[in-house]
């Protein structure tokens, strides 16, 4: 992501007589978001270790206990470090735009043909996710809950706060939050009657909450109403009914919250009058306030902290451990000039559209390939427990290779 000033010029005027002009950059480039973004990305490939089976294999050990754990999404209410893989992805969306924008400004874009790039990528964004979600479908599954498609959804209305102050980018943050807490808060709880043979669960499913938490629960929620009568608008295999793990096409407005956040951040980077570790600072601040404010709305009742339909509570939440999360890459990667360990994540960050196709696109090929080529015994090399790592470890050390052949001959995929 090249940093470059962004001076005055007739060819944005028009822009910037309809909104506030992006202000002025710094000359440098930000290691750290794409250090970032290949963290959380190695994180989303390395599901094919699948520590959960070598946790399986040995039941007394507490250090796999762990490791599965946080490579898995949590059931419902709470936080694994596998559930912070959609919101950092999402979040750095947010980071990364207003560098785009000041470049693309900078060059001489107005407003027109920017939104219309923008519109057009969201498309894109939509058509990739429901295309991964068809893979392996007898016709297309028009799914709109892949991290690619709730992106897209959202997307373009990020683009349009880019070009207004953080003042105005705070309060469409709050309106987004709080309408969304009212939608779910003011829709009825299922009645003594209700049917839960459509949603999936049953009444007495341990994860089901209780009291006014009640209207945040799995698959009898306002989000989960809305995609029984949407989603059936498009040609299925079978009527939907429900989705086994509670997400929702309507997560794209919270998600929006999260991309917002990181909106806010990315104008920090990029304000030239704050000093690196002034941004580090608030960085860190912003990130307890926004965790303990989760936390707070979570412990009280009001609204829990649930990734599967992103709750306001979760926005917070996740949100802060991002801006964390942020604070500890750019000040180890660009205060600090601690790049060399992070060559292997910066492979990954900076190609992270083509790490994601390749994740859930050819990961099957190659370890169907593996066991072509090497036997189909071979991962049992250290013994049957450790076969998923074997065998996902020469998946991910491929894939890699296959980013870094990229990367070497400075192909990079770009929407």
């Amino acid at each position: 992501m090249q940093l470059v000033a962004s001076p005055t010029t007739k060819a944005n005027s028009a822009a910037a007589e309809a909104m506030p002009v992006i202000p002025p950059l710094v000359n440098q480039r930000l290691g750290s978001v794409d250090v970032y973004r290949g963290f959380v990305m190695l994180l989303m490939m390395a599901e094919v270790l699948s520590f959960r089976k070598v946790s399986e294999a040995l039941p007394d050990s507490k250090f796999w206990q762990f490791l599965s754990f946080h490579q898995s999404h949590v059931p419902w209410v709470g936080c694994s470090l596998h559930d912070l893989i959609q919101p950092s992805f999402s979040f750095l969306v947010g980071v990364a735009l207003p560098f785009s924008l000041g470049s693309r400004l900078a060059r001489g874009a107005t407003f027109g043909p920017l939104f219309r790039h923008a519109l057009t990528r969201s498309l894109i964004l939509i058509a990739l996710g429901i295309f991964l979600r068809s893979m392996h479908a007898d016709r297309t599954n028009f799914i709109f809950t892949d991290t690619l498609a709730q992106i897209g959804l959202g997307y373009t209305f990020l683009f349009t706060l880019g070009f207004y102050t953080p003042r105005i980018q705070i309060i469409a943050l709050s309106v987004i939050l709080l309408g969304y807490w009212a939608l779910f808060a003011l829709s009825p709880l299922p009645g003594a009657g209700f049917d839960y043979t459509i949603t999936g669960i049953t009444p007495d499913w341990e994860h089901n909450l209780q009291g006014f938490a009640a209207h945040w629960n799995n698959n009898v929620n306002i989000a989960w109403a809305f995609d029984r009568w949407f989603l059936n608008l498009f040609p299925r295999e079978t009527v939907f009914e429900f989705n086994k793990g509670g997400y929702a096409t309507l997560n794209f407005i919270p998600t929006l919250g999260t991309m917002i956040l990181g909106l806010l951040a990315g104008n920090i980077l990029r304000s030239a009058p704050i000093a690196p570790k002034g941004k580090i600072r608030m960085f860190i601040i912003s990130g307890l306030a926004l965790v303990l404010a989760g936390l707070l709305l979570h412990v009280a009742g009001i609204n829990p902290i649930v990734k599967r339909i992103w709750t306001p509570a979760w926005v917070l939440f996740s949100g802060g451990l991002c801006f964390l999360l942020l604070s500890f890459f750019y000040g180890l990667i660009d205060v600090g000039n601690k790049r060399k360990w992070a060559f292997f994540l910066m492979v990954i960050g900076m190609n992270s559209i083509a790490a994601y196709l390749i994740a859930h696109g050819v990961d099957a090929f190659i370890a169907d390939s593996l066991s072509i080529h090497l036997g189909k015994n071979y991962a049992q090399i250290f013994g049957v427990p450790y076969a998923t790592l074997v065998k996902g470890g020469l998946v991910l050390l491929t894939e890699w290779l296959i980013l870094y052949w990229l990367y070497r001959k400075k192909i990079f995929i770009k929407i």
